[in-house]
C-alpha cells in the first residue's frame, strides 16, 4: 500500500459528513481493495474506532479485504434468481473455479462474489462479469464457457 496515496485520499474526505465511504470507496477503486494497514490510519483520521471500520468493511459486499483476481464473477442471490436455480448455479461455480465466496482461483484469475440483486430478474439467474457484462439465464454450461474465456483472455 502506498501511504503517501493514501494519506491524499483521507485528506480529501476527512471534513465531509459521513467520510468513511467516500474513503472506502477511494481507497478500493485506487488499490482494488482496502488493505488491512489502512484500517488504524482511516480509524486515527476520523477518529472511529478499527472495529468500526471493519465492520462497514465487512458488511458491504462491494469492499474487499484482499485483491481481487483479474476478473471477478458475481452471482446473484436474490430471491427471484434463487427461484430459477442461482443457488444450484453458485454452487457449481465453487466446485468448477475450486474457491469459495470471496476468494480467488489459484491461479489467481477468477474472483468469485455473491451480490444481491443485478436487476435481471425475469432473465435469472444472473451473473455479473467484472463491472460491465450482464448475463443472464446463465447455466453451469454457460458458466463453464464463460470461465474458459476469461481464462483465455489473461
Amino acid at each position: 500500500m502506498n501511504t503517501a496515496t493514501l494519506n491524499t485520499i483521507l485528506s480529501n474526505h476527512r471534513n465531509r459528513p459521513g467520510a468513511l465511504l467516500p474513503i472506502l470507496h477511494e481507497i478500493q477503486d485506487t488499490f482494488g481493495h482496502v488493505p488491512e494497514d489502512a484500517v488504524p490510519l482511516i480509524a486515527r483520521e476520523l477518529n472511529l474506532s478499527r472495529a468500526e471500520i471493519h465492520g462497514v468493511i465487512t458488511y458491504y459486499h462491494h469492499f474487499r479485504q484482499r485483491p481481487a483476481g483479474q476478473h471477478v464473477i458475481r452471482v446473484c442471490r436474490a430471491e427471484a434468481c434463487q427461484a430459477v436455480g442461482s443457488e444450484a448455479l453458485l454452487e457449481h461455480a465453487q466446485s468448477r473455479l475450486g474457491c469459495g465466496l470471496h476468494e480467488t482461483t489459484a491461479d489467481g484469475c477468477i474472483t468469485l462474489e455473491p451480490v444481491f440483486c443485478l436487476g435481471q430478474c425475469a432473465i435469472g439467474p444472473a451473473v455479473m462479469i467484472d463491472e460491465n457484462e450482464l448475463r443472464g439465464r446463465v447455466t453451469a454450461a454457460n458458466f463453464d464457457t464463460i470461465t474458459e474465456a476469461l481464462r483465455g483472455k489473461k
